[in-house]
């Protein structure tokens, strides 16, 4: 096994297919394609593309929040048209033109099942398994709420109820996903505490993905890693997985204060463009952040974020980009080499 392992991030583009022609049996196959090719690849901890979460009426997003609140007790899709006004004119979901539904009770599991979504997925992977969740302080920060009305205190319900579920989940890496936070780093210490309610949870290996939004390709929040220091060393996670491909070159710097505790996974694959990095170019990323950050530092490469708004043939080109240029850096031969 090689010392710094590949990975993805979680989407990938859902097929042409898949979307035309709906069904129980095409998303397995769906999934067992996105998988297979991962692993034909040569990525060492494979996800399913978060094909579990496939809403046809938002393929474009994989229903990274309605797939998590719209089942959940408590939980309306009703709104009042004042209430819509009134939650567009608020910061938190500029991405966004409505909010997923209305939190108008305690939260309980209602029909979500992420251990059933988990396991049809799993029985797939013939290599290392990641499972991603979308994070509590995300999924807090699109509701409505008129329940808690406080929205440190819905994202902890959140977290206990996906405490509950993750704990059942088969999977050798659990990923909780929080996109929103690298804009609001002022909400770090009430959002690391919801998040760790999870990832204590997690019978696996715990991980957190953080990028700084990946809506169509666009860079949705405003900030830097070193205004996230003291969320990153709060975590109660493994490993952590941040975009740093599409960053500016100077802020992989501000990661020297990360705790030793916490492995690095490094984007050194840009997911907001189409080219396709060169192993070398892979290589030399690896090789500038090893340098920067201290030998054997650097314990997981993969893209900046998922692949969903990528053309699939990119996106797989993309994957072999990183695995050639892991495979580069520490000098081991092509196969058939």
């Amino acid at each position: 096994m090689p010392r710094i392992r590949t990975t993805v991030v979680g989407s990938y583009p859902v097929p042409d297919w898949l979307v035309s022609s709906p069904s129980e049996q095409a998303l397995a196959d769906a999934t067992r394609v996105v998988i297979g090719i991962q692993e034909q690849a040569g990525i060492d901890v494979v996800c399913d593309g978060e094909l579990y979460r496939f809403d046809i009426d938002h393929p474009e997003t994989n229903g990274m929040i309605e797939y998590f609140v719209r089942p959940l007790d408590g939980v309306t899709q009703r709104f009042s048209f004042d209430d819509l006004v009134a939650w567009r004119a608020g910061a938190a979901m500029k991405f966004r033109t409505r909010p997923p539904g209305t939190v108008t009770g305690p939260l309980g599991h209602g029909s979500l099942d992420l251990p059933l979504a988990c396991a049809r997925a799993r029985a797939l992977a013939s290599r290392t398994f990641k499972f991603t969740v979308t994070g509590p302080h995300m999924l807090a920060k699109t509701l409505i709420d008129k329940h808690y009305r406080d929205t440190p205190a819905l994202a902890h319900a959140i977290a206990d109820v996906l405490a509950g579920q993750v704990r059942h989940l088969d999977a050798d890496v659990v990923q909780l996903d929080e996109a929103n936070l690298p804009g609001h780093a002022e909400e770090w210490e009430w959002a690391a505490s919801a998040i760790n309610r999870v990832l204590d949870a997690v019978p696996g290996t715990p991980a957190v993905h953080l990028c700084f939004g990946n809506y169509g390709g666009q860079t949705v929040q405003k900030g830097s890693w070193d205004k996230l220091l003291r969320y990153l060393n709060a975590l109660h996670a493994d490993h952590v997985v941040l975009e740093c491909a599409h960053r500016p070159p100077e802020e992989l710097e501000a990661l020297r204060e990360l705790g030793p505790r916490i492995g690095l996974g490094l984007g050194v694959v840009d997911i907001k463009v189409n080219d396709v990095e060169s192993a070398d170019q892979v290589a030399r990323s690896i090789e500038r952040a090893e340098k920067l950050l201290g030998p054997g530092r650097v314990r997981y490469v993969h893209p900046d974020c998922g692949f969903w708004m990528l053309k699939r043939s990119v996106a797989d080109a993309k994957m072999r980009a990183l695995v050639a240029g892991r495979d580069r850096f520490e000098g081991i031969a092509p196969a058939g080499a």
